[in-house]
């Protein structure tokens, strides 16, 4: 390495539809340290190829399996590129597939708050090992690096119940998450930990996305309401700024039960819906999950946001080792008989439980029966129902969806279908009320 500034080329994959913190934060890290990265977005843009060829440092987020899937292919593509450049890959996912992305070629792997640790692996810091245990403390958050990201209109928008859309800016007030849920890939990576962005930070990254149009806020923390008094006082803050923005957070249903009494305010402050794990109404399957709230729980969640005045867009694990077909209809007809056939993403009705390296669902003593081989190309570990059925049924309900969004079916059409396959029906009338959501579905 010479004396000049180290060629830093950061890549996201895939990061739910909106513009990448993943980006955003560790480009204000490198500022810090006077290193200016160049980053790609791949959601939204090409890899630019002659940005490859001069980068002495590739580092590729992978906060999501969906991400480090189309990492490891872009991976593939850098090293073809560059042979010589330092490859890293960071996020969640790199701790917990640390041995295999070692094994093709990454120079190093990195989670949890490790944008500091980025920025010394960049700068030559020789103890920054290939595969360091995830660095769990709080850090001195700078505000998000925006500028040169692709802008906001490219990304997902809000769609309001009379149709039009408005800019979606995503920040976080708070990174990790207080709970164990067996089949989260936070919990071995933070053990449990949490901590919070100073919320002058984040009200100046509120600021900002304002400035390049945002007119809704999608706080992206895995739980807005693991720390209540810093969340209120940030929408707080907010709603006094900008009374105009509306927006939306992510809570467990035990958080959306204690907090009942802050709904309200929420509501007021210009939230329009909130996603929560719902993963299944079967106790069983809630308990093999470790989630922490009950099927009556989650029906009291939705009673508690609708007389907020607050949509819940629950977000499901439909297939599991333990669900019956029984718990899929009892699920699906919860659906029907609320009407959240606007609140629910079909692909939320066919996704099958992902079962990652690392993962304390591993530990489960009743996953061992149902347990099959690592699969590479998946990342996940096959398992198999003891019902055979419910894997077939799987499939098909897999199949219908990919088959509507190909179509461009509506939520009332590909969830008629899916209602055919366990002998419910979609009443005409249902689906019809409008509730906010964003235009890009939530999967992992």
């Amino acid at each position: 390495m010479t004396d000049r500034h180290p060629a830093v080329l950061l890549l996201s994959c895939y990061e739910l539809g909106h513009q990448p913190l993943s980006l955003a934060s560790p480009l204000a890290f490198l500022e810090r340290v006077g290193v200016a990265a160049h980053a790609i977005d791949l959601g939204v843009d090409e890899l630019d190829e002659e940005a490859v060829r001069r980068a002495d440092f590739v580092a590729i987020s992978v906060p999501m399996h969906t991400a480090l899937r189309l990492g490891l292919v872009i991976a593939q593509r850098v090293k073809a590129l560059n042979p010589d450049c330092q490859l890293c890959f960071f996020g969640p996912y790199a701790t917990l597939n640390a041995r295999m992305l070692l094994s093709l070629g990454a120079n190093v792997v990195l989670s949890g708050e490790c944008d500091e640790a980025l920025a010394s692996w960049v700068l030559g810091d020789s103890s920054i090992s290939k595969a360091p245990a995830p660095f769990i403390k709080k850090l001195d958050y700078p505000v998000p690096q925006r500028d040169g990201l692709p802008s906001l209109d490219r990304y997902a928008h809000l769609e309001r119940p009379d149709g039009s859309r408005v800019i979606v800016g995503a920040v976080e007030a708070s990174r990790g998450c207080r709970h164990l849920c067996r089949h989260c890939p936070l919990p071995p990576v933070y053990q449990g930990r949490f901590f919070v962005v100073p919320q002058a930070t984040v009200l100046a990254d509120i600021r900002q996305l304002v400035e390049s149009g945002a007119r809704h806020i999608n706080f992206v923390d895995p739980d807005f309401l693991n720390g209540p008094r810093h969340a209120l006082n940030i929408v707080r803050a907010m709603h006094r700024e900008h009374p105009e923005l509306t927006f939306d957070f992510t809570a467990k249903v035990e958080h959306l039960r204690k907090r009942r009494d802050d709904l309200h305010e929420l509501a007021a402050s210009g939230c329009v819906f909130v996603v929560s794990a719902i993963e299944s109404l079967s106790d069983r399957v809630l308990e093999e999950l470790d989630k922490g709230h009950t099927g009556e729980e989650a029906r009291e969640a939705l009673a508690l946001t609708r007389k907020a005045g607050i949509a819940l867009r629950p977000t499901f694990v439909a297939f599991t080792p333990w669900t019956t077909i029984q718990d899929y209809r009892e699920l699906f007809q919860w659906v029907l008989e609320e009407d959240l056939v606007g609140q629910v993403d079909p692909i939320q009705l066919a996704l099958r439980l992902l079962i990652p390296p690392g993962t304390f669902l591993l530990g489960n003593p009743s996953l061992q029966p149902h347990l099959g081989a690592l699969d590479p190309s998946g990342l996940t570990y096959r398992w198999t129902h003891p019902d055979p059925r419910m894997d077939r049924l799987q499939k098909e309900a897999t199949a219908r969806v990919e088959s509507g969004a190909r179509d461009g079916n509506t939520n009332q059409d590909v969830l008629r279908s899916l209602a055919e396959l366990v002998n419910l029906t979609v009443p005409p009338e249902i689906g019809r009320a409008k509730t906010p959501r964003l235009t890009e579905a939530w999967f992992c």
